[in-house]
């Protein structure tokens, strides 16, 4: 079955950096998008960022919230079957549970949770001094 698991948080002082990885595992897709999302305490789950994998010329394309870009960077090693979140220059309000997602099929990339079907169990982010 579908398994994916994040890896990679913890607690950083504000202006450090993270890298977060999501390992994918027990499916076999030609093509499929990669999200990150993330929900801090008493909040709303919030997109930040997804990635195309596929066989095609539409691989590696990305897609950011708007507040995220420019600090935070998602990338993939196909080889490896894993997603990247490079996050820096990390504030307080960045602290929160961060999940990936994935959603298969050659669709528009989309950061609205409900069309992602399957999810890890999400690795804590505290940014605090």
């Amino acid at each position: 079955q579908v398994q994916l698991v994040e890896s990679g948080g913890g607690l950083v002082q504000p202006g450090g950096s993270l890298r977060l990885s999501c390992a994918a595992s027990g499916f076999t897709l030609a093509y499929y998008h990669i999200a990150w999302f993330r929900q801090a305490p008493g909040k709303e789950r919030e997109g930040v960022s997804c990635i195309v994998i596929s066989d095609g010329i539409s691989d590696g394309r990305t897609y950011y919230t708007d507040s995220m870009k420019g600090r935070f960077t998602i990338s993939r090693d196909k080889a490896k079957n894993t997603v990247y979140l490079q996050m820096d220059y990390l504030r307080p309000e960045d602290t929160a549970v961060y999940y990936c997602a994935m959603r298969p099929g050659s669709r528009d990339l989309t950061l609205r949770s409900s069309e992602y079907g399957y999810w890890g169990q999400g690795t804590q982010v505290t940014v605090s001094s």
